[in-house]
C-alpha cells in the first residue's frame, strides 16, 4: 500500500454467532472470490431450501406442475415488497436478459425505427436491441458517455440522440462494465414527455439500491436478483407499467398464455420454477442477519477500501495513478485502471479472468471501456479487508509482470 494514502480497514461483518460471514456461504476456501457481481453467490440457506424445492418436485410432479402458479404468484409478492413495486407489475423471468427480450418481442413494429443505447451497456441486451433494429428496418444509435460524465453530462448525451425515429431507448440503471450508474430517472421523464417506450437494465440495481424503481418514470425495468439479493441463479423480476405492458409475453407460450399480466409468467410447462420459490429466503437470510442498509454500507465500505488499497498497490508498482474517477459511483462496486497492456478489449479482459482465477486462484472481474483495462471489484457480505490486502501483495506484482509481457 502506499504510504501516501493511508487506509484503514474497516471491520467485517459476521454472523450472529461470530463466525466469518463466508461460513454461511459455501464458496471454495481455496480461491478468494472478489468478484460476486457477475453470478452472484447463494447462501446456504437459500440453496437448503431450494434443494428440498426440489426433492418435492421430484416426489409428486403430477402435483407438483398444476399447484406451481399460485405458488409463484405468492413469491411474487415477497419479491415484489423487496423491491418496493406493486406484485400487479412484477413478473419473473430468468434473467434481465430475458427480460430485456421479452420486451423486445413484445414491442409493436415500427418500419424504419432507431433504437437509442449507450457504449456502456451490457453486450447481450446490446445484441438484442440491434436484432429489434434489424426487424424494424433501422438501426441502433450508441450514447457516448464519458466514464467521468456527470448526471447533466451523462443525460445530454443521451437526449442528443433522441429524434423523430427513435421508438424505443435502452439505458443501464447500474452499468455492468464500468460500474456507474446512468440518470434513467431523468431520460426517463423525457422519453414520457416525447412518447418514446423505455427499457431500464436494472441488472445490478436489486439489493445495491434500496428502491430502484420508486418513483420510476419508465415503461419497463428488468433486474436480477440473484446478483446482489443473493437469489439462486435463473431468479430475475421484469417490471412493466402503462398499457404496453399487456403487450408482454414469456418467451415461451404455455397454458397460461390467456391470462392477464403478469399472471401468464407463472405457468412455463416444465421448467424448474425453484429458483423463484427459494428467492424471498436469500433476501430474507441477508435482512434477519445483518439487515440491508447495513449489508449495503459493509459492501460499500470493502469496495472502497479494496479499491484504495489495490489501487495504490498498482500506482507503486508502475508509476501511474490506477485511480478511476466514475461519474455517479454506487454502492459495493469499483473500478481501478490496469497496468497498460492488460483488458484493453473484452476478450482479453475476459481471457485475464480466466487467467487469474486458474493460475493465482482468485475470482475477479477484468473491463474493458474505451481500450482501457480496469479490475472491477464488487464486495458482497462475505468479504473481508484481508481479501483485498492479499490480492494486492500477490497478484498485483504478477499482473505487473504479465503486462510487461503483453502483445
Amino acid at each position: 500500500m502506499s504510504e501516501t494514502q493511508p487506509v484503514t480497514a474497516p471491520r467485517p461483518l459476521l454472523l450472529a454467532d461470530g463466525r466469518p460471514a463466508a461460513e454461511a456461504w459455501s464458496l471454495d476456501p481455496a480461491l478468494r472470490h472478489l468478484n460476486h457481481g457477475s453470478f452472484g453467490a447463494v447462501p446456504l440457506a437459500a440453496q437448503e431450501r431450494q434443494q428440498d424445492l426440489r426433492a418435492e418436485m421430484e416426489r409428486s410432479p403430477v402435483v407438483w406442475f398444476p399447484n406451481l402458479p399460485p405458488r409463484l404468484a405468492a413469491a411474487r409478492r415477497e419479491l415484489a415488497a423487496f423491491l418496493r413495486v406493486d406484485a400487479g407489475d412484477l413478473a419473473l423471468v430468468p434473467n434481465a436478459s430475458a427480460g430485456a427480450s421479452v420486451v423486445y418481442a413484445a414491442l409493436a413494429p415500427r418500419p424504419g425505427g432507431e433504437i437509442v443505447v449507450t457504449d456502456h451497456g451490457y453486450g447481450a441486451v446490446t445484441m438484442g436491441a440491434e436484432r429489434l433494429a434489424r426487424r424494424w428496418g433501422g438501426r441502433v444509435r450508441t450514447a457516448r458517455v464519458p466514464l467521468d460524465a456527470d448526471a447533466g453530462q451523462a443525460y445530454e448525451a443521451v437526449v442528443a440522440e433522441l429524434g423523430d425515429a427513435t421508438g424505443l431507448i435502452v439505458v443501464d440503471q447500474i452499468t455492468s462494465a464500468t460500474a456507474r450508474r446512468l440518470p434513467v430517472e431523468a431520460i426517463g421523464a423525457e422519453a414520457r414527455r416525447r412518447g418514446i417506450p423505455m427499457l431500464v437494465d436494472g441488472a445490478h440495481a436489486p439489493g445495491l439500491l434500496p428502491a430502484p424503481l420508486a418513483d420510476a418514470p419508465y415503461d419497463f425495468w428488468t433486474g436480477n436478483l440473484h446478483k446482489w439479493g443473493c437469489a439462486p441463479r435463473g431468479t430475475a423480476a421484469l417490471v412493466a407499467r402503462g398499457p404496453e405492458r399487456e403487450r408482454l409475453y414469456p418467451l415461451i407460450d404455455s397454458w397460461g398464455a390467456h391470462d392477464p399480466y403478469p399472471d401468464r409468467f407463472d405457468q412455463q410447462g416444465t421448467i424448474d420454477a425453484t429458483s423463484y420459490l427459494a428467492a424471498p429466503t436469500a433476501l430474507a437470510f441477508v435482512e434477519q442477519t445483518w439487515g440491508w442498509d447495513a449489508a449495503r454500507r459493509s459492501m460499500d465500505d470493502l469496495a472502497d477500501y479494496g479499491a484504495q488499497v489495490v489501487g495504490a498497490a498498482f500506482t507503486d508498482l508502475t508509476g501511474e495513478d490506477s485511480r478511476v474517477d466514475v461519474g455517479l459511483p454506487v454502492p459495493g462496486m469499483r473500478l481501478v485502471r490496469l497496468p497498460d497492456g492488460l483488458g484493453r478489449t473484452r476478450v482479453e479482459a475476459d481471457a485475464l479472468r480466466d487467467r487469474v482465477a486458474r493460475e493465482l486462484d482468485v475470482e475477479a472481474a477484468f473491463t474493458s471501456f474505451a481500450g482501457i483495462g480496469y479490475w472491477r471489484l464488487s464486495a458482497h457480505v462475505y468479504n473481508t479487508p484481508a481479501d483485498y490486502e492479499y490480492f494486492a501483495e500477490k497478484c498485483v506484482p504478477v499482473l505487473g509482470e504479465w503486462a510487461r509481457f503483453a502483445d
